[in-house]
Parts: structure tokens; C-alpha cells; sequence
């Protein structure tokens, strides 16, 4: 199951976020989003945990918990829109 974490505090690390889950069950892979530009945490990530059940269990577990004075959100992550992220052509418009 891909779990959706949001709310992180800034500094948290993926071995940070690995050891919150793994209390719940085997975690195939941690994933913290990162400002391209910057290289900074935008404050959310992603565990992919390959038991339903456990991963269930983390997410009732972890939802609302304070971690670094933050109270994480936790849920099953929804997949991404087909499309793409939009952005538009580049083309001149005529009217």
C-alpha cells in the first residue's frame, strides 16, 4: 500500500520516517518530496509498505501524532491524475 505523510517537520529524514513505520510492518520504501530548486523537504512524503494490514495499522496509528511538533497526516496516498501537471502549450493565442 502507498501511504501519503504530510505535515513533516522540515528536517525529518526518510531513515526518520522508516523507523516510525517499520513499528507497523515490513516498509518496501520511504520517499520524502523535495523543492527542486532548493533541495529542501516540502513537508511530505510516501511509504510503500507491501502488507495491507500493517500499513492500515500505521496509518490509524500515525494519523494525527506529533513528530518534531507537527502532527503528521497520514492516509492512504490516491493516485496521481492522468495528464500530467497541466502547464499549457506556449503557443500565441489568437483571438
Amino acid at each position: 500500500m502507498n501511504i501519503y505523510v504530510g505535515n513533516l517537520p522540515y528536517q525529518t529524514t526518510q531513515d526518520d520516517l522508516r523507523v516510525q513505520f517499520e513499528q507497523y510492518g515490513v516498509v518496501e520504501s520511504v520517499n520524502i518530496i523535495q523543492d527542486r530548486e532548493t533541495g529542501r523537504s516540502k513537508g511530505f512524503g510516501f511509504v510503500v509498505m507491501p502488507d495491507s494490514t500493517g500499513a492500515q495499522k500505521a496509518i490509524d496509528s500515525l494519523n494525527d501524532v506529533d513528530m518534531g511538533g507537527r502532527k503528521m497526516k497520514v492516509n492512504e496516498a490516491r493516485p496521481r491524475a492522468e495528464g500530467g501537471s497541466g502547464g499549457g502549450g506556449g503557443g500565441e493565442r489568437r483571438w
